[in-house]
């Protein structure tokens, strides 16, 4: 029993050593090389940009109230629709005291001028009618009456304003009634019933109270890499894709290239505008982040071939042509080649290859001999 033992032991260690004798003798033998096969076609070829940004109206107005209060009223919310004139909001005035009063002292003052010059009047007419007094000073007196009046109802109406943000004698322009300056949508009412507001001024832009914009006309506003921007110009096409709007893609031209350049995290961009046609069917918000696609070259029905089959060396670029087979070994001729416009995947051949030729791809296997 032992020595059948002993002798399969001898036999296993035996394999063994036959086993690893073989695999490194396999292993030291030259590896048998297989490249795909590229055979060049008629494509086309498209350097493309993409700036990012995003959609939103051309013009968005800000809806400021020209005097001071507390919003008593909102007619409107946003996403409704509005047209030039229409009443917004209605603000009430809280009068600060000193103009108050001294709006009241005014009114006070004119009426007492308006008493004095109506006794004036009543003694130089009973004068005139006695043929005391000669015409022109009557007419003075006269005039002096009136005028009196006119400061009196001027003086009347200021202290309204003051007091209620609107003159009885001019109730249809009432600061008080917040009007939209244009037709279009609400975008935002920022405000609420109860709200202090702002009047604008020189020293201050005021209260928004409502922001409106015409959706009809919307533009993208994106950003381009300053190594690109040289080759952009305004009129060009541009391919706008929204995120938040799947498989939609919409038409552009570029407007607008900034002249002046800003930096983002280290990166110079300029800023691009460029008007976007937006169907009737299709609604856009105002602030979709989107992409725009812009073709910078293109070049189109031209001898292409995969670019990773373009060898680059001392300046010049190289295809390996396919001459066939030597047994079951692939053979290649290097050949010089002129190239043209590249994408990154597929490059024009404006020289030295033709439709019939096949040139050396990618490595499909790298195998051991046998």
């Amino acid at each position: 029993m032992k020595k059948i033992f002993r002798y399969v032991l001898i036999a296993a260690l035996l394999a063994g050593v036959v086993f690893t004798f073989v695999y490194l003798w396999k292993k030291s033998r030259p590896g048998k090389e297989v490249y795909e096969l590229a055979t060049p076609v008629n494509g086309n070829i498209e350097q493309k940009t993409v700036a990012t940004g995003k959609v939103e109206p051309r013009d968005q107005v800000a809806i400021v109230p020209q005097i001071s209060g507390i919003v008593s009223d909102l007619y409107k919310e946003a996403g409704e629709m509005v047209k030039v004139g229409e009443i917004i909001a209605r603000i009430k005035v809280i009068p600060e005291m000193s103009t108050l009063n001294a709006a009241e002292s005014r009114v006070t003052q004119a009426g007492l001028n308006l008493n004095q010059a109506q006794r004036i009047f009543d003694r130089t007419r009973e004068l005139y009618q006695a043929g005391v007094v000669v015409q022109e000073e009557y007419d003075n007196v006269e005039t002096q009456l009136k005028l009196a009046g006119e400061e009196l109802r001027n003086a009347q109406d200021h202290l309204e304003i003051v007091r209620d943000g609107i003159a009885s004698r001019s109730s249809q322009a009432s600061n008080t009634q917040i009007r939209s300056t244009i037709s279009g949508m609400i975008l935002d009412v920022p405000v609420k019933v109860g709200n202090s507001v702002i009047q604008a001024n020189t020293f201050n832009a005021g209260t928004t109270i409502a922001t409106v914009a015409d959706m009809n006309d919307m533009i993208f506003r994106g950003n381009i890499d300053e190594t690109e921007v040289g080759r952009i110009r305004e009129g060009m096409p541009l391919d706008i894709t929204i995120g938040a709007i799947q498989d939609v893609h919409f038409n552009a031209v570029l407007e607008y290239i900034s002249p002046k350049s800003t930096e983002n995290n280290g990166a110079i961009l300029f800023e691009i505008k460029a008007a976007v046609a937006v169907p009737d069917t299709v609604f856009v918000r105002a602030g979709y982040s989107a992409n725009a696609g812009i073709i910078l070259d293109s070049s189109y029905d031209v001898l292409v071939i995969p670019e990773s089959s373009v060898v680059f060396r001392d300046g010049g670029t190289f295809v390996n042509v396919f001459k066939g087979l030597e047994g079951d070994k692939q053979v290649f001729e290097e050949k010089p080649v002129v190239l043209g416009l590249s994408d990154g995947i597929q490059v024009e051949i404006k020289e030295g290859l033709t439709a019939e030729d096949q040139v050396r791809g990618a490595l499909v296997t790298n195998k051991t001999g046998e």
